[in-house]
């Protein structure tokens, strides 16, 4: 039986074109998916019509229709520059914005995605400013309100509180970060807050994270009267546009085609003078990326920011202030803090196309981005009008993410609870750390194996970067190895294990073949990668283990096996851990393993990254190890008019450790640049350099 390919198969997103009651190109409205392959519009400012607008649309995925929901209950006013969460699978918490008098709102309202109906619960506690343009999360059923802009100048924000879901208690507020406009997410037991405008009313990189678990003042229920002193329910005159406002004066009391009035019956706060707050309670950092290859540039392009797999995504798309070549996906991987380029703009955009808004599901697996073509048609009286005609559906595990069910927390969160009763602390779960102790053990040890399995002899096998040819086929007819066949020493597993784990394995065992009688089974796979084929099935884990996973070359051993036996959450896995892991040592194993797999975007990822460092990765024991054919192949995805850059010429386009040959502009460019940050040494910076050349970064 051959193994199903998973591969990517030159994957490329593909523009579909929706079709109903297609809303036009709002600004500042909030775009949610629910679930159900549904996505929530509602809210926004239409620029042709001055209307500030409180519709509620909804986009079929399944069928691209959109069709404006009719709802009831206590419907909220007209507003734009709010936030959407969805909780509990099935309602939309809205909060904030900015109404048709340019009034900021503080309001909470809930919107029950089943019945169509609007409620307002009723809060307790200080009610926060009101505010547009922040950032809103739920976590640990409290919802998470931080930055925005308020004020008669339209300042920007450093406040952060939260609403106790169970209470509808608003918790007191504290200084974090001034931003608006910017992303905010929870993982690992931080609070994370990215891109947005700051103070100064520049675009910004910074990222910045609060712990949450390290205060009880995040994790008690905030303990105030039904009602705050700083509630003030009169109206605010309207406030004088700012520089960066984005909009006309609309004219008061506007009637959208909704038939309701675009009234403002939500609890306005009186913004007052910036008064000092204390900081928020647990440690803060932040951390500032100053250079590097994959380090998208904030003020360039538009940007979509969204979180996944334990990963900032940002979406660089194509816009009039940005070459389409400088387009792409990237992420920021938050446990080493590291940026990733996980595909080029032509790979996923079409230039024919702008994108107004991005929306994810939960699982992070999915992507889709709303926008339409930059040719609209005219209406007939020479105007161009612009709707959210068009989506781009994106599979987000077809660039190596995980998932966010897949994606482990990090191990310093976990530090708190012992792996198991028998482990202290491992990176394992507790079920797979009790099991790992019995694997690979003789049933002289009384570990209770009851299976034998080997693979082909290695001559080497302590070098894990010996690679030999794997088959692409699955034979389920009877095999017997000739006597005098030579194979790996065997390794002793326990049949249940397998025949829970390895669906190959049951189909086998089931049909009962020679492996059934005799209790023994070859696989003519590298006894190393067998030998962590069969660890992964007591342990659901590839991490780097000295003994059963100590390379990448391994992995990449698992990739193939995972596509001969089609086993998705294996292939997933390796994917992430090759694609992030990848070095000039195992760059060639790589890109010739991901061949034999048929993943197109693991193989296009490591072919660039042979590219960049071919002086180093000729030298490599990984690339002559590649069979003739295969060396040619890697040689043949340099371009036809390609040519090897060295010495004075390669120091002046910036290589030698930097630029776009290398990582990051030229030595001397570097050393000089790296010479400004606090706190490091030149000398220090030129003795790590290596260390550190994927990008400059500055952190508090």
């Amino acid at each position: 039986m051959k193994g199903r390919r998973l591969g990517n198969d030159n994957y490329k997103p593909k523009v579909l074109h929706t079709c109903g009651a297609r809303p036009a190109c709002l600004v500042n409205a909030s775009m949610t998916y629910c679930g159900n392959n549904q996505i929530y519009a509602f809210g926004g400012f239409d620029r042709d019509t001055d209307e500030v607008y409180n519709h509620v649309l909804k986009l079929d995925l399944g069928s691209l229709q959109w069709t404006l929901v009719d709802n009831y209950g206590d419907i909220p006013g007209v507003r734009m520059g709010h936030t959407a969460c969805l909780w509990q699978g099935d309602k939309l918490l809205i909060h904030g914005g900015e109404n048709e008098h340019r009034e900021y709102l503080s309001d909470v309202v809930i919107f029950d995605l089943k019945t169509a109906h609007w409620t307002s619960p009723d809060i307790r506690g200080p009610i926060p400013r009101g505010r547009a343009r922040h950032a809103a999360t739920v976590y640990d059923e409290k919802l998470f309100i931080l930055g925005g802009l308020t004020g008669a100048e339209n300042y920007a924000l450093d406040e952060i509180c939260y609403l106790d879901l169970r209470t509808w208690t608003w918790s007191r507020s504290w200084s974090f970060v001034g931003r608006f406009d910017h992303s905010a997410w929870v993982w690992g037991g931080r609070l994370w807050v990215f891109g947005g405008l700051g103070p100064d009313m520049e675009r910004t990189g910074e990222l910045w994270w609060l712990d949450l678990k390290s205060s009880p003042a995040f994790k008690t229920t905030p303990e105030y009267g039904p009602l705050s002193p700083q509630i003030n329910n009169n109206r605010v005159a309207p406030s004088p546009r700012s520089a960066f406002a984005q909009f006309n004066q609309p004219q008061p009391m506007v009637t959208g085609s909704t038939g309701y009035t675009a009234n403002s019956s939500s609890i306005q706060v009186r913004a007052a003078a910036m008064a000092p707050r204390p900081i928020a309670p647990g440690a803060i950092a932040s951390m500032r990326f100053i250079s590097g290859p994959n380090v998208p540039s904030q003020s360039l392009g538009t940007h979509f920011h969204v979180y996944s797999s334990g990963a900032l995504l940002d979406f660089v798309t194509p816009a009039d202030t940005i070459r389409p070549s400088e387009c792409n996906l990237s992420a920021l991987e938050l446990d080493p803090l590291q940026w990733q380029k996980l595909a080029e703009g032509s790979e996923i955009f079409d230039p024919g196309y702008r994108w107004h808004y991005c929306a994810i599901n939960e699982d992070g697996t999915k992507a889709w981005l709303l926008g339409c073509a930059n040719d609209t048609p005219e209406n007939g009286a020479g105007v161009f009008e612009e709707y959210l005609s068009d989506v781009l559906p994106l599979d987000l595990r077809r660039f190596g993410l995980l998932g966010n069910d897949l994606t482990p927390e990090p191990y310093v969160d976990q530090g708190k609870l012992p792996a198991s009763d028998r482990h202290a602390s491992s990176n394992l779960n507790g079920l797979g750390a009790d099991l790992a102790i019995m694997f690979d053990k003789s049933p002289e040890s009384g570990s209770g194996s009851d299976f034998t399995v080997t693979g082909e002899r290695d001559d080497e096998i302590d070098d894990g970067t010996l690679i030999t040819p794997l088959s692409n086929t699955v034979n389920e007819t009877q095999q017997f190895l000739a006597p005098d066949a030579s194979t790996s020493a065997p390794i002793y597993v326990h049949k249940l294990i397998l025949q829970a784990r390895w669906p190959h394995f049951t189909r086998v065992y089931a049909a009962q073949m020679a492996e059934f009688h005799i209790k023994k089974m070859h696989i003519p796979e590298p006894y190393t990668v067998v030998r962590a084929f069969l660890y992964y099935l007591y342990t659901d884990s590839i991490a780097r283990h000295p003994e059963f996973c100590p390379s990448l070359a391994e992995v990449a051993g698992l990739l193939v096996m995972s596509n001969i036996y089609d086993m998705p959450r294996l292939r997933l896995l390796c994917i992430h851990r090759l694609s992030r892991e990848v070095d000039v040592e195992t760059a060639a194993v790589v890109w010739d393993r991901a061949g034999v797999a048929g993943e197109e975007w693991l193989r296009r990822r490591a072919a660039s990254f042979c590219l960049t460092h071919w002086g180093r990765l000729v030298r490599t024991e990984g690339f002559r190890r590649l069979s003739r054919q295969s060396m040619m192949e890697l040689c043949e995805v340099i371009d036809v008019e390609g040519r090897v850059v060295g010495g004075e010429e390669l120091e002046v386009v910036g290589g030698l450790g930097g630029g776009k040959f290398g990582f990051g502009g030229s030595g001397r460019i570097l050393a000089k640049s790296r010479t400004s940050i606090p706190g490091v040494q030149l000398g220090e910076e030129m003795e790590d350099i290596e260390s550190v050349e994927d990008e400059g970064m500055e952190m508090n």
